[in-house]
C-alpha cells in the first residue's frame, strides 16, 4: 500500500497544480490563497508557481510557534504544486468568451476536488496552509471555520489589493470544494493507512508523515 500512497500523493499534487492553472486561465476568480499568490507574482515579477513555493515555506515557519510538525506530504505539497502550476500555465490557452470561462471554471473545480481527495487520501499529511489553519485553531481554541475565514479573508484582500483575480470563481470554490472533496474521499482513501480527517478539519489528528 505504500507504493500506492506515494503514487497517489504525487498524482494528486501534480493534478492540483494543473487545476490551479486551469482556474487562473478561466479568469473568473481563484481561491483566496491563489489570489494572494497571483498578486504577489504580479508585484514581484516572479512566476505564480514560484510564489506558491516561497509562500509555502514561509507559512511553514509559522508552524514553529504553533508546535506543528511537517511531514513528507507537507514538504512535497510545498514544492510540487507550485512547480506544476508553472509547468501547466504555458500549456493551457486562455479562456476566451464566457462559455469557455465557465467550462474552465467547472472543469478546474472538479479537478481540484479530485486532486485534493487524492493527496489527502494518501495520508501523508496536509499542506502548509491547512496546517496553519488547524494549528491556529488548536492554540487559540477558535473553531476551524473561524480560523479559516479569518486567514482566507485576509489573504484574499491582500491579494486583491496586489492585483490578484477575485470573482465568481472564488465564491464557487468556497462553497463547492468542501462538499466535492467529502464526496470523493471514500474513493481515494487508502484502506491500510491512518484514517484521513475530513476536509473541514484536515488535522483532526496528527499527520502521519
Amino acid at each position: 500500500m505504500l507504493v500506492r500512497r506515494i503514487i497517489q500523493l504525487l498524482a494528486g499534487l501534480s493534478l492540483f497544480g494543473f487545476s490551479i492553472a486551469v482556474l487562473i486561465k478561466a479568469g473568473l476568480g481563484i481561491s483566496p490563497w491563489d489570489i494572494f499568490h497571483q498578486g504577489l507574482g504580479r508585484l514581484t515579477g516572479i512566476s505564480t508557481g514560484m510564489v506558491i513555493i516561497a509562500v509555502s515555506f514561509l507559512v511553514l515557519l509559522l508552524w514553529i510557534p504553533l508546535r506543528m510538525r511537517p511531514g513528507w506530504g507537507t514538504l512535497a505539497n510545498a514544492v510540487l504544486i507550485g512547480a506544476f502550476v508553472d509547468l501547466s500555465i504555458p500549456l493551457i490557452p486562455q479562456a476566451n468568451g464566457l462559455l469557455w470561462q465557465v467550462a474552465y471554471l467547472a472543469g478546474g473545480l472538479v479537478l481540484l476536488a479530485v486532486a485534493s481527495a487524492c493527496y489527502l487520501g494518501a495520508s501523508f499529511g496536509p499542506g502548509a496552509r491547512d496546517g496553519l489553519m488547524t494549528g491556529l485553531a488548536q492554540r487559540t481554541g477558535w473553531s476551524i471555520r473561524t480560523c479559516r475565514t479569518l486567514i482566507e479573508v485576509t489573504v484574499a484582500a491582500a491579494g486583491w489589493l496586489l492585483g490578484g483575480t477575485l470573482g465568481i470563481g472564488t465564491v464557487a470554490e468556497a462553497f463547492l470544494i468542501g462538499p466535492l472533496i467529502q464526496w470523493l474521499m471514500p474513493l481515494f482513501r487508502v484502506p491500510s493507512g491512518p484514517r484521513e480527517p475530513s476536509p473541514e478539519n484536515p488535522l483532526s489528528k496528527s499527520p502521519a508523515a
